[in-house]
């Protein structure tokens, strides 16, 4: 393993690792980046089992949910390159979709982009909570025939024709699954071991669960509950959540991946997809608004950022809600991070983007907004009171969201802090203290760092973090 870091920027990134896992409570995680089709860095942090508490490693094997659709994509890309099917092929040529409109059918490409016209219909939810033990929502979904009648009745929900917009559907990537199937005449999960994980070398990879259990470094998946406590639970495993968000591998054996990918298509000398349709599935098909960096949008599996510190930004993550993941590389400069963790979430979107960026060599702290905003908004929470005491409302931060909170005898409060700008730095808020009214929240920071708060006729100075 080379070395693709300088001490200081190995030790910017775990000091920020460490400190994000234990604020959100993350058990265990592992990251490791790639340069130049190079591991320059791999690390294990926490636990992959808080009971016995065994160390996370590069090699522990987790869930890593939704990077697993561009596993699935390359599969139909391979398809497509032998001429086995083609993306303008309408879904019900392979199975029986009887979703959508006669005249504008739902394609193969409008699967893969999410583009499909139909939002979500909570089969992951069903699953997921069935297969971990939390919830049963009393839905028939154990075999195909259940799958397609599911689908097959919602044709009320088709909210847009193919192509108009972008509705984030798993079942897309389940149907994808079974058009492999059909075509290929092979088990899903066969195809993808034999045609793009042996290639890659990602030989402990799988989606099986008796091949999971057998292996010695495996997470213990936890589910988090609302009071942020932590509970062992078991990983779901079902055919329907294979093609869309099933697959179990390591960070070091998904570098491989992300190798292949930067390298337009090859890897060790194989080629596993022709080039020009490799990138095609890197290039936006549909639009997702913009973001922190500008114009973002979908491709074949993939997640596209055009402007990520000036580059294009290929990237995707993933949650089975007991475990996570996130895939990212920017082909123009031949980086990538790996990145996993045994609950639903790992932690902070920030996580790879601080890796990636001191990868570049670039300073993170300096030229990521979303570090900004972060400090920014911690820096509102707290505690505020008014003249004497009389007043006292809380300001806490909920995910990306600061909340008003007061316990008062005289009304309690819990209100989400809107904007009133994309600008954080202007520090002006609003809440709805009542139908369709609109309260502004305005926060003052003098040159000494010291805060206060005002609303309606109240001014509140900041007494504790």
């Amino acid at each position: 393993m080379s070395s693709g870091l300088s001490e200081e920027a190995r030790d910017k990134l775990e000091g920020f690792i460490v400190k994000t896992m234990a604020e959100a409570h993350v058990p265990g995680l592992s990251i490791a980046l790639v340069k130049d089709g190079e591991v320059v860095y791999a690390r294990g942090f926490g636990a992959r089992n808080l009971e016995k508490n065994v160390p996370a490693t590069p090699n522990t094997l987790y869930g890593v949910g939704s990077c697993t659709k561009s596993f699935t994509a390359l599969a139909i890309m391979q398809l497509v390159e032998e001429g086995r099917l083609d993306l303008e092929d309408p879904v019900g040529k392979y199975v029986p979709l009887k979703l959508g409109m006669k005249e504008k059918p739902i394609r193969i490409h409008h699967l893969l982009t999410h583009s499909s016209g139909i939002p979500s219909l909570g089969v992951a939810v069903i699953l997921i909570t069935r297969m971990t033990g939390r919830e049963e929502h009393w839905i028939p979904m154990s075999s195909l025939e259940d799958f397609l009648r599911h689908l097959n009745g919602a044709s009320g929900e088709v909210a847009a024709e193919p192509g108009e917009r972008f509705f984030y559907f798993n079942s897309g990537y389940t149907l994808l699954g079974e058009v492999v199937e059909r075509v290929s005449g092979m088990r899903y999960e066969e195809y993808v071991r034999e045609r793009i994980l042996k290639p890659l070398r990602m030989n402990r990879s799988t989606f099986l669960k008796e091949e999971f259990e057998k292996d010695p470094d495996t997470m213990t998946a936890y589910w988090k509950e609302k009071d942020g406590s932590l509970t062992p639970t078991v990983h779901p495993f079902h055919k329907f959540i294979y093609a869309p968000g099933g697959l179990l591998s390591s960070v070091m054996e998904l570098t491989n991946y992300l190798t292949m990918n930067i390298n337009g298509g090859v890897f060790e000398g194989e080629r596993l997809l022709e080039e020009s349709l490799l990138r095609e599935m890197q290039e936006i098909h549909i639009e997702r608004g913009p973001g922190l960096f500008g114009r973002q949008g979908y491709g074949y599996g993939w997640a596209v950022t055009e402007e990520f510190l000036g580059h294009k930004l290929v990237s995707h993550g993933g949650s089975t809600g007991v475990s996570s993941a996130y895939l990212g590389f920017i082909p123009e400069e031949g980086v990538g991070v790996a990145l996993a963790a045994n609950t639903g979430s790992y932690g902070s979107p920030a996580i790879p983007q601080v890796a990636l960026a001191l990868l570049l060599g670039r300073e993170p702290e300096k030229e990521l907004p979303i570090l900004e905003i972060g400090r920014r908004l911690d820096l509102l929470t707290g505690v505020y009171e008014s003249y004497k005491g009389i007043r006292r409302i809380s300001v806490v931060r909920k995910g990306p969201l600061l909340y008003l909170e007061s316990k008062e005898r005289f009304g309690e409060m819990s209100a989400p802090l809107i904007p009133e700008s994309e600008r954080i730095e202007d520090y002006r808020f609003y809440i709805y203290s009542g139908v369709g009214v609109k309260t502004p929240v305005e926060f003052v920071v003098d040159s000494k760092g010291r805060v206060d708060l005002y609303i309606e006729r109240w001014r509140l100075h900041k007494v504790k973090a």
